[in-house]
Order: C-alpha cells, then sequence, then structure tokens
C-alpha cells in the first residue's frame, strides 16, 4: 500500500474517530441536564441535580404543600386566561395543574398570592386568608367576604376579588423582607415592585449539598394573565429548573431579580 493511501486512511480514522468521541461527549452533556418529563406529576418529582438533596419540609406545612402541587402531564404549553397559548412558550420547564380562571386577573403577584390563599384554604384556616388592597393598604379577609360560606367556589370569587384590587406593589408592602438571602425558605418570594409594574416568582422547592450549597426553584404567572409555570434557568442549561444562590443577580426568563428581592409572608 502507497504512503498516501496510508496517509488518506489514517485521516478518515481520525475524522471517524475525533467525530465519535465528540458525539459521545454532546450526548453526555446532553443527558446531564434535567429533561421535561410527563412522569413528574408533582412538583417533588422533579429530580434534584447530582450531590444535592432536597431539604426537610414538615407534613402539613406550606414547603409540603408547594411540593406536593400537581403538574400538567398531558403538555407543557402553557395557557392565557382566554384558551390561547402565551407567545413565549420558552420559559417554563413544567406547568402547574391549577386553573387561571377566565379573566385577566390571576398575573405575577396574583399567582404568589393564589398558592398561598390555597395552602390556608387546604389546612381550612380560613381567618388566615387575607390580603392587601393597593389602594388603602389595608387586609381583606376571606372570612368577612365568605359570610359563612366556605366553599372551593366562594374562595375562588374571593381570590379573583383580591387580583382585581391587588398589586406587586401591595403585596411587597405586605411582606416582610429576608436580610439574608441565604436564609431563603420554600415559600418566599422574589418580588419588585416597580412603575408601571412589577414582577414576582415564588421559590417552589430547595435543595443543599454538603458543601452547603443552596439551589431553589421558582414558579411564576405573567402578564396577560396565564397558568403558573415552572420556570427553567436561563442562565444555566445543566442546573435548570434549579437556581443557585452563588450568583448576584438572579436572571429568570422573563425579569432579573436581586438578593434583597427576597420576601416572606
Amino acid at each position: 500500500m502507497s504512503m498516501k493511501k496510508i496517509s488518506a486512511l489514517f485521516c478518515l480514522f481520525s475524522i471517524l474517530f475525533l467525530g465519535a468521541c465528540s458525539a459521545q461527549t454532546s450526548e453526555n452533556k446532553t443527558d446531564s441536564k434535567i429533561q421535561y418529563s410527563a412522569a413528574f406529576k408533582y412538583v417533588k418529582d422533579i429530580p434534584v441535580p447530582a450531590g444535592y438533596t432536597r431539604t426537610d419540609a414538615k407534613t402539613g406545612s406550606y414547603a409540603d404543600f408547594l411540593r406536593n402541587l400537581e403538574l400538567k402531564t398531558e403538555n407543557n404549553t402553557v395557557y392565557l386566561y382566554d384558551g390561547t397559548e402565551k407567545w413565549n412558550q420558552s420559559a417554563q420547564f413544567a406547568v402547574l395543574k391549577t386553573d387561571v380562571g377566565t379573566r385577566d386577573l390571576q398575573q405575577c403577584a396574583d399567582a404568589v398570592m393564589r398558592l398561598r390563599g390555597e395552602f390556608l384554604f387546604q389546612q381550612k384556616k380560613y381567618a388566615e386568608i387575607h390580603f392587601n388592597f393597593l389602594s388603602d393598604g389595608k387586609p381583606r379577609y376571606f372570612t368577612e367576604y365568605a359570610k359563612g360560606d366556605f366553599s372551593q367556589k366562594k374562595f375562588r370569587s374571593y381570590m379573583d376579588y383580591i387580583f382585581a384590587y391587588a398589586n406587586t406593589g401591595s403585596l411587597h408592602n405586605e411582606m416582610k423582607r429576608v436580610e439574608n438571602v441565604q436564609d431563603i425558605q420554600i415559600g418566599d418570594v422574589f418580588i419588585q415592585k416597580r412603575q408601571p409594574y412589577g414582577h414576582a416568582v415564588t421559590v417552589m422547592d430547595i435543595a443543599r449539598n454538603e458543601a452547603g450549597e443552596t439551589i431553589f426553584m421558582l414558579s411564576q404567572s405573567y402578564m396577560p394573565a396565564q397558568e403558573i409555570h415552572i420556570l427553567k434557568n436561563p442562565e444555566n442549561e445543566t442546573l435548570s429548573p434549579w437556581y443557585s444562590l452563588k450568583t448576584t443577580e438572579l436572571e429568570t426568563p422573563e425579569w432579573t431579580f436581586f438578593g434583597s428581592d427576597l420576601r416572606r409572608f
């Protein structure tokens, strides 16, 4: 065999070998990501990255409630209140199995209040269900609105009543600031009040590794009113849908938050 043929065969072998190695590396990298699956029926079913473990959550707590919220399994599409698809279908990792209503009401801060209200309603802590109006900063209580009717239908009507007169500004003022973001808890809220509008997202889950590093998941609704969904992490596709506390800025698909924006009910 001539040297020219040997050289050509060597080059062909190198291309095939290196190409195979590149394909394998790419495949392994893809496999390391957490991909959406219809098998994820609850928030707690979404896997944690290697080396991390979910924090403890007491049975019956708000953290336990959020982890056990159902996810849509029939599709992974976010729908608006009018039944049409949200224009941006790249922000969500998964969608909560929670109705959005038929009016343009359940937006960002409203989704935060909806989750908190649903938890208290499920626990039959009716007297603790209250949210402040923007107009006067005073709370409106579910017990006063219900007048003895503590049905799911009445509760849902109450929440729409709240959504119409509360927003990120009123919710921001109502909640207490978490002084150290490292003390983050499930159920906490990153929230900003701005003009003409702000944004808010709920901490849905938390996990830590042996080094004490913290990661967390977030959910949101947005404008127009839309189904509540678990957010992807646009800054770290491998970690997504989890976020890390290592970063100074919290870059979500549709908003940027800071550690100083963390608040708690």
